[in-house]
């Protein structure tokens, strides 16, 4: 079976490091990105099972990238990860699947993952 893959989206280098090297071990391909511009660049030329999605980044916020991700495919799932809790009440999150504040603990991170590739 081919390894699934997830797109992470997220401007800081140490989350980018830990995810990847966290997911990695769990068996997936991981592709980063480090701004919107890139990730849409990076989700069109290689589709990804699924994308993890920081809010707050540089240009184009993670909720504009959602919209447009979720235009161009609607099924495919995305876990927004945001060291702020509130923009859980922003209604651009609610496309997501999952909305995962960032921790040193990825527990509940990888079980989202888990639960949305299943």
């Amino acid at each position: 079976m081919d390894k699934r893959r997830i797109l992470l989206v997220d401007d800081e280098e140490g989350i980018q490091l830990l995810y990847r090297e966290e997911f990695e071990d769990e068996g997936y391909e991981v592709v980063s990105a480090y701004n919107g511009d890139e990730a849409l660049e990076k989700f069109k030329q290689e589709p990804p099972d699924l994308v993890i999605l920081d809010i707050n980044m540089p240009g184009m916020s993670g909720i504009e990238v959602l919209r447009r991700m979720k235009e161009i495919n609607p099924d495919l799932p995305v876990v927004l990860s945001s060291a702020y809790q509130e923009y859980k009440q922003d209604f651009g999150t609610w496309a997501s699947e999952d909305y995962i504040v960032k921790s040193a603990n990825m527990d509940e991170l990888k079980e989202a993952v888990r639960k949305n590739l299943k």
